[in-house]
């Protein structure tokens, strides 16, 4: 399945902005985001983090695949790399 590159740059956005806040939701404030930002923290600094890591896995599947996997395993790159990266955010967070 080949969609259009606006379609592909709009899927990742998503993908990175649900994680984000999925992940902010079910890992809950780091310690040190508690420590600052207490109750009116928002989790648009993990959606942030979670597009950047969208576009990170969907760009490293792309490169090394080489388009074998299609549109579809560079989507599952994108949800695999916003993880890893929000993950490794909270952990030096």
């Amino acid at each position: 399945m080949i969609l259009s590159p606006l379609v592909t740059f709009l899927l990742v956005l998503i993908i990175g902005i649900l994680a984000g806040i999925l992940f902010d939701r079910a890992a809950g404030p780091g310690w040190l985001a508690r420590q600052f930002g207490g109750s009116l923290r928002i989790p648009v600094t993990s959606a942030l983090v979670g597009i950047a890591g969208a576009f990170i896995g969907f760009h490293i599947v792309a490169v090394f695949m080489l388009s074998a996997v299609g549109t579809v395993g560079a989507l599952v790159g994108a949800i695999i790399g916003a993880l890893v990266v929000l993950w490794a955010w909270r952990t030096v967070n």
